[in-house]
C-alpha cells in the first residue's frame, strides 16, 4: 500500500471529512522528518499525494506558534 493510501484511510465514505497531514519540519523545536531523515520518514510521495488530494498540510515550523508549552516560559 502506498504511503498516501495508507495515511488516507479516513477519506472514504459519504459526508464531510477533514483530512490533514502534520509535517514535522521544525528541527529547532522538535524533529525534522523528511525523505532523507534518519529519525523518521516523510517521503516526497506522501507530500505530493496529500497536496494532490487537497489535504490540509500543516507545517510545525510555519503554522505552530508553540510546539511544547515550556517554550513560553
Amino acid at each position: 500500500m502506498s504511503p498516501i493510501n495508507h495515511a488516507g484511510v479516513g477519506q472514504g465514505g459519504s459526508g464531510a471529512r477533514l483530512l490533514m497531514l502534520v509535517h514535522h519540519d521544525d528541527a529547532k523545536r522538535e524533529y525534522e522528518y523528511g525523505a532523507k531523515s534518519h529519525i523518521g520518514t516523510f517521503s516526497d510521495a506522501l507530500m505530493t499525494g496529500a497536496k494532490d488530494k487537497n489535504w490540509n498540510v500543516i507545517s510545525m515550523k510555519d503554522d505552530w506558534k508553540t510546539v511544547f508549552p515550556f517554550e513560553n516560559k
